[in-house]
Parts: C-alpha cells; sequence; structure tokens
C-alpha cells in the first residue's frame, strides 16, 4: 500500500491552471530602466558606506548604483560581477533586510533603504542577456584544479580560476549544476530557469568541463583527485538530513525540505504535485519557509512551521517570517517534536512547549498535537560523509586562512566547510577566495 493510499487528503491538482501560474510567478519582477533610476536616485553614495561593509561579497555598491543613475547598467554589473560572480542569483535569494539594506543610512534615518537587491538585479540581468561573457581567461598556466561540488562556492572558485589560467573540472552528484540555488531555493525566487542560465552564462569564460552524476565517495575519492589534479576544492555542501529525534519520524509522509523543494523545482507543471490538507513543517529557517509557502501555494488547506525557540532565534529573517504569515502559513514558536502518530504514514505531530534558558532548551510536561498528513523535516544538514584524512570541526571540514584543510593541496569552501553562515552571497565569498589562495599556491 502507498503513502498516498495510506494518506488520501495527499492530492495533485488542487487548484486552477491560471492559480499555479500566479502563485509561482516572480515575486519581485526586475525594474524597467525608468523604476531602476528613480530607485538609484535615493542612494546618498556615502563615502564609508555601511551597506559595503555588510555585504559578504564586499561589492562597491555605492559605486554600482551612481553606475545605474548614470544610464550605464552594464558598468553597474561589472563592479557587482567583479566581486562576486553569481550577482544575478544573489539578488534574488539573498536576505538583503538583513545585510546591505538594514545597514543602509536611509534605512537607519527613515526606516526605508535604498533597494539595492532589486538594482543589483536590474544591472546583472541587463548584462547577462548580452550574447558576450564580460571576463576573459588568464595565459594557460598549465595547473588543472579539481572542484568537488557544482554549487556557488563550486561555481564562484571555478570562475575565478578559469581568469586565473588555470583549467578546472567540476564534478557534482546531482544531474545538474547550480547546486543549492538549483535545487534548494523556493521557485518563486527563480522562475524561467534562472539558475540554469546563469551557470551556462558563466561556463562562457571557457576553461571549465562540467562532470554531473559523480560524487566525493562513490564514483571519487580524494587520493585519485590529488593524484590527477594540482589542486582539489571541496565545496560539496551538506547532503546529510538531520533527524528529528522523534518517535515516529520514520513513518510514510514524513519528507526532507530540502528534497521537496528540488522535487518541486524540477517539475515544470506544478498541478502535478500532490500536496495534502494538513502540512507541518518542523524548523526555523529559510528552508523551512520555502518548504511551508510553496505548500500553501500548491493548495495545503493548513499549513504551520513549528520552530523549538522565539521568533527572535529564527534564522529567517523578519521579512522571510511575514512573508510566510502574509501566505497563509501559521508560525508557532517555542515547540519541538517528540512524537509523529500514524498507522504507516504521518497522521499527527505530538509536540512540547519548550523553554530556552540559560542552561539550554529544556522540554515542559505540557503537549499539544498538530494534525498532519506530511511532515517536513527543515532543521538544517550536516557533511554526508568526508574522507578520514580530513580534519572536522564538529560536522564540517575544518579549515584555516581562506579555505586551507589539514591535507595539503586540498581546499574547502561552502556550507561543507567550518564557519560560514550557509548564504549564498557568504559560500561565493568563500569560494572566491579559496580560488585566489590556490592560485598564490600554484604560482609561488
Amino acid at each position: 500500500m502507498t503513502n498516498s493510499q495510506l494518506t488520501p487528503g495527499i492530492v495533485a491538482g488542487r487548484l486552477r491552471a491560471e492559480d499555479y501560474a500566479r502563485n509561482f510567478s516572480d515575486i519581485a519582477p526586475r525594474f524597467d530602466p525608468h523604476e531602476a533610476r528613480v530607485a538609484a536616485d535615493r542612494c546618498y553614495f556615502c563615502h564609508d558606506a555601511p551597506c559595503m561593509t555588510a555585504c559578504p561579497t564586499s561589492i562597491d555598491i555605492p559605486l554600482f548604483i551612481r553606475q545605474i543613475a548614470t544610464s550605464t547598467p552594464e558598468a553597474a554589473a561589472k563592479t557587482i560581477f567583479d566581486q562576486n560572480i553569481l550577482g544575478g542569483m544573489c539578488a534574488r535569494v539573498c536576505p538583503t533586510e538583513t545585510l546591505c539594506e538594514e545597514a543602509c543610512v536611509r534605512e537607519v534615518a527613515e526606516g526605508k533603504p535604498v533597494e539595492i537587491g532589486r538594482l543589483q538585479r536590474f544591472a546583472t540581468d541587463t548584462l547577462m542577456s548580452k550574447d558576450t561573457h564580460p571576463y576573459a581567461r588568464g595565459k594557460a598556466t598549465g595547473k588543472t584544479v579539481a572542484v568537488v561540488g557544482a554549487g556557488p562556492a563550486g561555481l564562484a572558485a571555478a570562475h575565478r580560476l578559469a581568469m586565473k589560467g588555470h583549467d578546472v573540472v567540476i564534478y557534482d552528484a546531482r544531474p545538474k549544476a547550480g547546486g543549492l540555488n538549483e535545487y534548494g531555493i523556493a521557485s518563486y525566487k527563480t522562475p524561467g530557469g534562472f539558475a540554469q542560465a546563469e551557470v551556462d552564462w558563466l561556463l562562457k569564460i571557457g576553461g571549465i568541463k562540467l562532470g554531473t552524476g559523480r560524487s566525493l565517495g562513490r564514483d571519487l575519492t580524494l587520493d585519485a583527485l590529488r593524484e590527477d589534479h594540482d589542486a582539489v576544492l571541496l565545496a560539496c555542501g551538506l547532503a546529510g538530513v538531520n533527524a528529528l529525534g522523534a518517535e515516529g519520524e520514520d513513518l510514510g509522509n514524513v519528507l526532507d525540505a530540502v528534497e521537496f523543494i528540488a522535487g518541486l523545482r524540477q517539475t515544470e507543471d506544478k498541478s502535478t504535485l500532490p500536496i495534502g490538507r494538513d502540512v507541518v513543517v518542523i524548523g526555523g529557517g529559510m528552508t523551512a519557509v520555502d518548504a511551508a509557502v510553496q505548500s500553501k501555494l500548491l493548495g495545503a488547506e493548513n499549513v504551520t512551521i513549528v520552530y523549538r525557540r522565539g521568533p527572535e532565534k529564527m534564522s529567517a529573517s523578519g521579512h522571510e517570517q511575514d512573508l510566510a504569515t502574509a501566505a497563509g502559513v501559521r508560525i508557532v514558536h517555542n515547540a519541538a517534536p517528540v512524537r509523529v502518530i500514524g498507522n504507516g504514514a504521518a497522521r499527527e505531530v505530538e509536540f512540547a512547549y519548550t523553554e530556552d534558558a540559560p542552561g539550554g532548551l529544556t522540554l515542559k510536561d505540557e503537549t499539544f498535537r498538530l494534525k498532519a498528513d506530511q511532515v517536513m523535516k527543515a532543521i538544517g544538514q550536516s557533511l554526508d560523509s568526508a574522507p578520514e584524512m580530513l580534519k572536522l570541526d564538529g560536522r564540517k571540514i575544518a579549515v584555516t586562512g581562506t579555505g586551507r584543510t589539514s591535507v595539503p593541496g586540498v581546499w574547502a569552501a561552502g556550507d561543507c566547510a567550518a564557519g560560514g553562515d550557509d548564504l549564498t552571497v557568504t559560500a561565493v565569498a568563500e569560494g572566491r577566495d579559496a580560488a585566489e589562495d590556490i592560485h598564490a599556491s600554484l604560482t609561488s
């Protein structure tokens, strides 16, 4: 008996065709040229710009906004791409409300920042629509670098290494490149196949070979990569799924939220996707919000996010939380799952109220239940596996400086490396900086 038979409330086609089209359309359409110039004119072009300091990739934000204001968006895009080659994606998915826009002088003075993210998208989209690529390969060095992982960190590193004249081979376990940009972000943030278009655009620099469907530990070994290449960068992300630690979590219809989002991203006809009447998402980050909102957009009647701590501890920004509640998602704080209840498939989830004290999180005796024909786990991921020779820092690869691991000739960047904050823009910065260090090592 299948899970859908065990839970008849999970069905596809809950909405009309026009509803799916509207629900999964672009959440923040790009500016037209006039709108961009008006938005750019609000910038004070600060000399010591706090927005630039708040950007993990240190984009010269006042400069690129001034270039938009003077009707040279291609030059603005080049300013962005010099620091962040995935500036197009970051313009769509970065939590600008807690980074550059939160630091904006106008936000501090008026509560209304310059719309930096949308201006960045306008500039990068303008340049990416051209047939040419703004960068050329450097003089060939004769060195080859293996990059394991075609997500933001791996792609940024590969592009920077190609600019330096090195030959790069990117390996990725998935059938498509892009990492979480392709598989892990809400569809309404990057509609129209933008993630793949960005990969194709980035590869135009040349000198980068892409080998998909190959993973470290199954098809590749670190020893072989070190033998075949002059340097290795591990940018393989986090594939392991953290367990709830609750009784019954192995029941049917208890899903990994990242895989739910990935399946949704790879399905063109959203009406074919089954969704339950009552969906419970456990977690407090961006993945939890993306899974919950998209469940609602697929036609789920009741969607609830449950987070074990208070709203101020959620890693999803206030903007993302507001987006969820505006979509009709209920958010319950200070509760942790203790049991998934059902006969073969989930029917309810029992939660205990929590107390977040200085000594740590404790469960109270008082409990409650939520009806759930689908339960989604969004409580973070961990490193699936790592070669034994690598030193770990907790559940990630230990690194020093700009990504050097404990093994000579091997670097790590992005979510798999210790120290980051699991943001696309941070992964790009780490990949870029690791590439610079690899280049310095190979040419010293």
